[in-house]
């Protein structure tokens, strides 16, 4: 089966795993703007970032059939430095009519601060002011319900079409406020954190399929980039029809990302 993984860190991954993607199904990837696996001293650091996602991973991965998309943005744990933020902000749209770029992500929270929460507002005012879908990431284990609860009292006072704004890493207490709120949501399929293949069907069955997405993260971390193929599995384990199992790991990445203006799928799926 043809699949699409929405939130897929490649700039960690080598070019060996490409190639076993592309043997597994998948067609595309987005690439959220993150964390390096340290924190960076300047925003000439972060122009060279996003050249390599906007020039080099694309290559990388059309070398194996792939489509890369990515997003851009400084990710909630380097946000903390508001200097060093606000110089990141006046350097990404330089970048954002580049062909492979889709919106503005993952923003979000790390350790819910003030800093962090007023570079997620900046974000959503410049996403709003160059029309960018959002992807977005909400913080880790304990803190992720006051996470998720604070980014989505902060949505809540933009004027944002909300089917444009993906809210990632949902887990079983946060997927509820995130789906009722009219947002899209994404789960990421960690071998340790976040949530297990088993778990994020569970989920699916509870919530049904609508608005959700799966994806791996397959970051610097104990992370899986062929996680979704293990969902796939799962859900035909459990006697799910091949057109559910479509829905959630072609079809919805597919119908949220062709919201941008740059989302041009062009795979065996689409022929």
């Amino acid at each position: 089966m043809y699949y699409i993984d929405p939130h897929l860190h490649m700039v960690s991954r080598t070019t060996d795993d490409y190639e076993t993607l592309a043997k597994m199904g998948c067609v595309a990837i987005s690439e959220p703007a993150f964390w390096a696996g340290f924190d960076r001293g300047s925003g000439e650091s972060f122009r060279d970032y996003f050249r390599q996602l906007t020039e080099v991973e694309p290559k990388r991965a059309a070398q194996y059939g792939i489509q890369h998309f990515t997003w851009l943005c400084i990710n909630a744990k380097e946000a903390e430095n508001v200097e060093l933020s606000r110089e990141v902000l006046k350097i990404i749209p330089e970048f954002l009519d580049c062909p492979n770029v889709l919106g503005i992500g993952e923003i979000g929270l790390n350790k819910n601060t003030k800093n962090e929460a007023i570079i997620f507002q900046e974000h959503m005012e410049l996403a709003i002011a160059h029309q960018q879908q959002v992807l977005i990431h909400t913080p880790h284990l304990e803190d992720k319900y006051q996470g998720t609860r604070m980014i989505l009292d902060m949505l809540g006072e933009h004027s944002i079409d909300r089917s444009r704004v993906l809210v990632d890493h949902v887990e079983e207490h946060t997927v509820g406020p995130v789906l009722e709120a009219g947002y899209w949501a994404g789960m990421t399929l960690y071998p340790v954190t976040k949530c297990t293949p088993s778990r994020a069907v569970d989920i699916i069955e509870r919530h049904g399929a609508e608005r959700l997405c799966v994806n791996s993260a397959g970051d610097w971390g104990p992370s899986k980039p062929t996680a979704v193929p293990d969902l796939v599995l799962e859900m035909r384990r459990r006697g799910h029809k091949e057109s559910l199992i479509k829905k959630v790991v072609y079809d919805n990445p597919r119908d949220f990302f062709r919201q941008s203006k740059n989302f041009n799928l062009e795979n065996p799926a689409e022929r």
